[in-house]
């Protein structure tokens, strides 16, 4: 293993460790919180809907709710890290080391990543003890889940490098990452809405996540999954250009 690689894994290790050793923390609130959204959603509010598409609503609801903890768990996990060390001055060790940029930026979001991941199959645990959980397709599964949480990783590392305290990180989180997704057709199908604001939620880059997941676990979209996950890929290696350029300039760090 070349030097470049271990510097990589060992930031990797260390930030993972970060979350790992704090589970009550980390993975107990979302299992609680989207046991009660299939409680409430999918089993009461579920049984009077009945189906959506041919499946069940709380199948229907379940690849939302996927997409709503590992986005919220990669940008949270990104931001709260890359901010603390700012507050508590010890990520000077990781920008005055003989890591590269590039490997610093991949580090942070690799780690956030894999905690939006493992998030997301927790989740999934969850909905079994509901209902029964396919795959429909495997490898859509797969790859927008990596995007979406990459995306997220690396939004977290700007977030992360932009708030000044950490009412930012909330705000940034619950204020404006959570409704989008709310209002991201988590809940409901876009054919019943209105055809203005079917439209207008085409504008929502959530739409596309949720339905890219959905089509991947059930098989059920309402947008040509290539097309949005070829758009979020896109997004994704802009956003972590953008993470690469301001940790080139110090942004952040050394202002």
């Amino acid at each position: 293993m070349n030097r470049t690689a271990t510097q990589l894994l060992t930031l990797v290790r260390r930030e993972v460790l970060r979350f790992v050793r704090r589970p009550y923390n980390t993975f107990l609130p979302p299992i609680i919180t989207n046991a009660l959204y299939f409680a409430v959603f999918g089993v009461i509010l579920g049984s009077r809907i009945g189906e959506i598409a041919g499946v069940s609503y709380i199948q229907f609801v379940l690849p939302g709710l996927v997409v709503l903890g590992a986005i919220s768990d990669s940008f949270e996990n990104a931001s709260f890290t890359i901010f603390h060390g700012r507050w508590n001055e010890y990520i000077q060790a990781v920008t005055t080391s003989p890591m590269s940029h590039r490997s610093v930026v991949a580090a942070y979001v690799s780690a956030s990543a894999l905690r939006g991941i493992v998030t997301s199959l927790l989740i999934v645990g969850v909905g079994l003890v509901f209902t029964s959980v396919s795959v429909a397709h495997p490898l859509y599964l797969i790859a927008f889940v990596l995007v979406i949480t990459t995306l997220f990783g690396g939004l977290g590392v700007i977030g992360g490098l932009w708030a000044s305290d950490f009412d930012y990180l909330t705000v940034m989180n619950q204020f404006i990452l959570r409704p989008l997704v709310f209002f991201g057709a988590v809940f409901y199908s876009l054919e019943v809405l209105p055809p203005l604001w079917r439209t207008v939620s085409l504008f929502n880059p959530m739409v596309y996540m949720v339905n890219g997941v959905r089509y991947g676990m059930i098989g059920v979209t309402e947008i040509e999954p290539t097309t949005s996950l070829l758009v979020l890929t896109g997004a994704a290696v802009a956003v972590l250009a953008v993470d690469l350029a301001l940790f080139k300039r110090g942004y952040g760090l050394t202002e």
